[in-house]
């Protein structure tokens, strides 16, 4: 990872800073993570201006979180040729676990090690073990710093009731350049009201998401959660594509051939299906809002897709915050919010194919502006460590996420993600997901990862080992689908099963 100006945004944000306020990083001290190469301070001359409406002490902490988290994966390669090229010393085992401890934070499996004598290290295995490893610790980082944040936890649950919206449904690609949307790109934190299941293309299941609706609905109507079923508050459902301002030939959205028209008319006929089927279904489609949003996953900049006053979503009509954040990025921040919202208002009035007809809801208008608001940290944090552009513009996932996932673990380029129940109805996400992992691993020889991660509700007897048997039905079909791959042992699954609400503990599972 290039962190030249990490450094420099942890001294920015320490400006100011309230007494006792909690360390950088996310539940990790710096001083117990492994070492990494020294972070140099670029020259103040060459740091692009400030935004006022820049957040700048997260961006620091999310910097260490992306240093902490993918340094942990980053490390795995060049400590495991270390351990090749000691591997026939005599003390090898006890060399192999101190250089372990001391460049990945944990100690490697003792049988592999004592055997190395007989035929020579099992590098596949180590390095699967060791992507796993990482895994779990950045699990179990993002899950302290979730327990850590309760008040801005809140504060977000607030305002998305007050913008009139009781859930909040988002779908974005699976691409792994996505998998930091709400953490980084939206700085948006994990709440109650809000769901994310990520669908290659953003192709979201109509089906299962009208069901979810259902549920939501009916938990109002029974509980009056998070409001009653008379309050008049919306159910928000939002899709996001993606595409790449560097290349969108090439590293854009690999479902729809990185085609950006392609994949914004293919977003927008989901959510229109998912509208429509609960007004022919449920008669109340108008308690339910569709937002679309594009990111450009070389800048981290979105582009927001302005609804009309019904509710209707163009192709034409949107803002683009990377223009949005230029022309506001010298105005103060209360200048920079009035243009934001009059950005909103402009789009609103487009003409021709982008036409509407007038404005949304005031609601609508505020959660759009204080998306856009939000972006400008993440915009400002690309430029100060990126010079405004990945370096890494195309795929660079350090493992295939199968199943539910890891809610807690945002970052992008962490993971590739395949949610699907059965292989059959997950095939097309799979296979992607193969296809790439045989570019950044199985060309040099090492196994693809693979988490098979299953959520279960302990309310509900049964649930954990129905979940459980649900994993490893799971693994066995992907090692039948790559047989190839398998006989090779180049694919390695682990598997997991995890309680419902967020931070619970993981629970591995024998395969």
């Amino acid at each position: 990872m290039d962190t030249r100006n990490a450094y420099s945004l942890r001294i920015k944000s320490q400006q100011g800073r309230r007494p006792g306020h909690a360390p950088y990083g996310l539940g990790t001290a710096a001083s117990s993570l492994p070492a990494r190469t020294e972070l140099r301070i670029a020259p103040a001359a060459e740091a692009p201006p400030a935004h006022h409406l820049a957040d700048r002490r997260m961006n620091a902490r999310l910097a260490h979180c992306e240093d902490s988290v993918k340094g942990r994966f980053d490390a795995i390669a060049p400590a495991l040729k270390s351990l090749s090229a000691l591997q026939h010393l005599e003390d090898f085992p006890v060399q192999a676990q101190r250089l372990a401890r001391e460049r990945l934070g944990h100690e490697l499996p003792q049988d592999i090690l004592n055997d190395a004598w007989v035929s020579g290290l099992d590098l596949k295995a180590l390095y699967a073990h060791c992507v796993f490893a990482a895994l779990k610790a950045a699990t179990a980082q993002f899950a302290e710093d979730i327990r850590n944040q309760l008040e801005k936890v809140q504060d977000t649950r607030n305002f998305f009731l007050d913008c009139g919206y009781h859930a909040v449904d988002i779908s974005p690609c699976a691409d792994g350049r996505l998998k930091g949307l709400s953490r980084y790109i939206l700085r948006l934190p994990l709440t109650s009201l809000t769901r994310r299941k990520a669908y290659a293309g953003a192709l979201f299941d109509v089906e299962t998401d009208v069901r979810h609706w259902v549920s939501t609905e009916l938990r109002r109507f029974r509980e009056g959660v998070p409001t009653t079923a008379d309050a008049g508050t919306r159910y928000l459902k939002i899709a996001v594509y993606h595409t790449s301002s560097s290349s969108p030939s090439c590293e854009g959205c690999a479902a729809h051939g990185s085609n950006e028209t392609r994949a914004i008319e293919a977003a927008l006929e989901r959510l229109n299906q998912f509208r429509q089927a609960i007004e022919n279904s449920f008669c109340c489609g108008a308690g339910t809002d569709l937002l679309l949003i594009g990111v450009d996953t070389d800048t981290d900049a979105i582009k927001v897709h302005i609804p009309d006053s019904k509710g209707d979503l163009s192709a034409y009509r949107f803002v683009d915050n990377a223009v949005l954040f230029s022309e506001t990025a010298g105005l103060s921040a209360d200048a920079a919010r009035a243009v934001v919202y009059e950005s909103i208002r402009t789009a609103s009035r487009k003409d021709g194919w982008g036409a509407g007809q007038g404005e949304p809801h005031d609601g609508m208008r505020r959660l759009i502006a204080n998306l856009l608001v939000n972006n400008f940290s993440q915009i400002e944090y690309v430029n100060d460590l990126y010079d405004g552009r990945y370096p890494d513009i195309g795929h660079a996932e350090r493992y295939i996420s199968v199943g539910d996932g890891f809610e807690e673990v945002q970052m992008r380029n962490v993971a590739y993600y395949a949610h699907l129940h059965t292989l059959e109805e997950g095939v097309a996400d799979m296979d992607v997901g193969i296809k790439i992992f045989k570019g950044l691993n199985v060309r040099h020889g090492l196994p693809i990862p693979i988490a098979i991660h299953y959520r279960y509700d302990a309310r509900v007897p049964g649930a954990r080992d129905r979940v459980a048997e649900k994993a490893r039905r799971v693994g066995a079909a992907i090692r039948a689908r790559y047989p190839d791959l398998a006989e090779q042992r180049l694919l390695a699954c682990w598997l997991s099963v995890q309680d419902l609400p967020t931070g619970s503990p993981i629970e591995s599972l024998e395969g």
